[in-house]
């Protein structure tokens, strides 16, 4: 892209299915916007997948960011019988408790070993670790897929997974900031309000201040009444610029969480509008409807001055973490059983 050239939106689309039709084709070409994310809708053979990301990129004529919610567990787009079925967070949460090393050397392996089989199909950036504190008695949409409920050890775990993604050369994404795991029901089905106070939060913020240097991190729709009782954290300007920009320090590209989530009301383009206009460096909209998508790339705008920074920073973090020569992710994957098992 040319000086002179627009930005591209400020917004991340899905695609409905495992082949780029020739509407979204056009609409993709036209609309420019950042990237694409991966659903298991778009993940049935490798061969397609390899196919469905180079189209998408050659719509927009640039190696446009791919990214995909490959966290193991509950959470995995790419399933077998042609990808691997990895742990759940909380397997190395319970590690840890017995032998905190041999957890981080086993998070860092498999998360190696998940960037492994991401990069081999030019998928760029990976929506994990979940970094929300695992509460008892909130709702179920986290559980498994947090590490635990101490924060040193989810700030701990949540490194090592990020160091294993960028060594494999891709770009992690903490999230749910500021911390989705007291939410008491699923931000897909309905909007969770914490009504947690100050000092009680302060622990779910933790592990995102430990790791508030990670180049990509991604919103919470979820109230919290003691930061912003109106407005959920992704369509909170004082939530994102005090306590995310702030307190918590990241200064690294703010994705919002799927915009399509029932968490939120109004139009497609009035919560992508919203949540720029909150402080998202990026909206995410995940569904793949072509009429949704037209909404939304009238309603963002080109990603601006302080976006292209961050993005240049995580892009430049990215290829400056990887390591030299191949992984077999087969081998990283019989080390990280072992770890498990022989604690």
């Amino acid at each position: 892209m040319c000086a002179a050239a627009r930005p591209p939106l400020a917004v991340v689309f899905g695609c409905r299915g495992q082949a780029l039709g020739k509407n979204e084709r056009r609409f993709f070409r036209d609309a420019d916007p950042l990237g694409f994310i991966l659903f298991r809708r778009n993940c049935r053979e490798p061969a397609r997948l390899d196919r469905l990301v180079g189209d998408l990129r050659e719509a927009v004529g640039r190696n446009a960011p791919v990214l995909i919610d490959q966290e193991g567990g509950p959470v995995q787009r790419l399933r077998p019988p042609h990808w691997p079925n990895d742990p759940a967070a909380a397997r190395f949460g319970r590690l840890a408790e017995r032998d905190p090393v041999a957890a981080e050397e086993a998070v860092r392996l498999l998360t190696r070993a998940i960037a492994a089989d991401l990069a081999r199909h030019g998928i760029t950036v990976n929506a994990a670790p979940v970094l929300d504190l695992a509460v008892p008695g909130a709702s179920a949409v986290i559980g498994e897929r947090a590490f635990g409920a101490d924060p040193d050890t989810v700030a701990r775990l949540g490194r090592a997974a990020c160091e294993g993604y960028l060594a494999g050369g891709v770009l992690p994404i903490v999230k749910h900031l500021p911390g989705h795991g007291r939410a008491p029901v699923d931000s897909h089905l309905d909007l969770p309000v914490v009504t947690a106070d100050r000092g009680t939060l302060a622990a779910d913020l933790a592990p995102f201040r430990a790791l508030a240097d990670m180049p990509w991190a991604m919103t919470a729709h979820v109230v919290y009444t003691a930061l912003d009782p109106a407005r959920p954290a992704t369509l909170s300007p004082s939530v994102i610029a005090d306590v995310i920009r702030g307190e918590i320090g990241f200064d690294g590209v703010l994705v919002s969480d799927d915009l399509c989530m029932g968490a939120l009301t109004g139009t497609p383009g009035e919560r992508a509008a919203a949540a720029v206009a909150a402080g998202c460096d990026v909206a995410l909209h995940c569904n793949g409807r072509l009429r949704e998508m037209v909404q939304v790339a009238a309603a963002v705008p080109p990603l601006g001055e302080a976006a292209l920074a961050r993005l240049a920073r995580a892009e430049a973090a990215r290829r400056g973490s990887v390591e030299a020569g191949p992984a077999d992710s087969a081998a990283l994957r019989s080390r990280v059983a072992a770890l498990l098992a022989a604690a």
